[in-house]
């Protein structure tokens, strides 16, 4: 895997809050090598660390971008789901940024079933076909449609399973990470101090709390995205 500079600094993760975590009270031991202090009962998280592997992870992004590989970017709280869908319509990828359905992945020939009814829904909404409907029956369909483009609309051109999941707060997402690891699909997390950076392949130290916090993280991980696929577009 080539090794690139992404422009990580610390001042600018500062900036951001990246490096304030958790209080003290609630904290995985497991986290002690990324903790560099504790101030006012708050874990403050190593940037020098945090900086390590967020660029380990843009090499990642960018060698599998270049190759033509698939993402998904999953972060269902309020405080990600908008920067989730923005990272994702920039990086043109796929997303989950509402709720996670169980089995989402592990059972995906379910999760197909529910994309083709979905995809089937819309066009007929698209081609006036649902004004054709009694009114309940078209009230029932319309609802139903709100409630697909909800949970599955991130990933309604999802043809097959991610080749690299990106998660925001493990804790939050620890269901879609779960699948991950038992279908063997690499992970890239975003961790907070009460996370365990074990069951990621690669853990990214930060705030996850803070919106400035997420944004900065997801846009240097989409960059890397992008770069990666202007070089699979240039070199297919």
């Amino acid at each position: 895997m080539t090794r690139r500079y992404w422009n990580i600094n610390l001042e600018e993760m500062l900036e951001a809050g990246v490096h304030f975590g958790h209080g003290t009270r609630k904290w995985n031991p497991k986290m002690a090598p990324y903790i560099s202090a504790k101030r006012k009962g708050i874990h403050i998280t190593n940037l020098t660390r945090t900086a390590r592997f967020l660029s380990e992870a843009c090499d990642l992004v960018f060698d599998a971008a270049s190759r033509g590989k698939q993402f998904l970017i999953v972060g269902t709280k309020k405080k990600a789901a908008d920067s989730v869908a923005r990272a994702a319509i920039k990086a043109r990828c796929h997303c989950v940024n509402k709720k996670w359905l169980g089995g989402m992945l592990t059972n995906w020939s379910t999760t197909e079933t529910r994309l083709h009814k979905f995809r089937d829904l819309r066009m007929e909404q698209k081609t006036g076909r649902l004004n054709h409907l009694p009114k309940r029956d078209a009230a029932v369909v319309k609802r139903q449609l709100s409630r697909l483009q909800t949970y599955l609309g991130g990933i309604q051109y999802m043809a097959g399973l991610p080749d690299i999941v990106i998660i925001v707060d493990q804790q939050e997402e620890y269901t879609s990470l779960r699948e991950c690891i038992t279908l063997g699909i690499p992970t890239i997390c975003l961790i907070d101090t009460n996370c365990d950076p074990d069951l990621a392949d690669i853990s990214i130290p930060a705030n996850d709390d803070a919106i400035s916090s997420i944004r900065l993280i997801l846009n240097k991980l989409v960059f890397a995205i992008c770069e990666g696929h202007s070089s699979y577009i240039r070199n297919p």
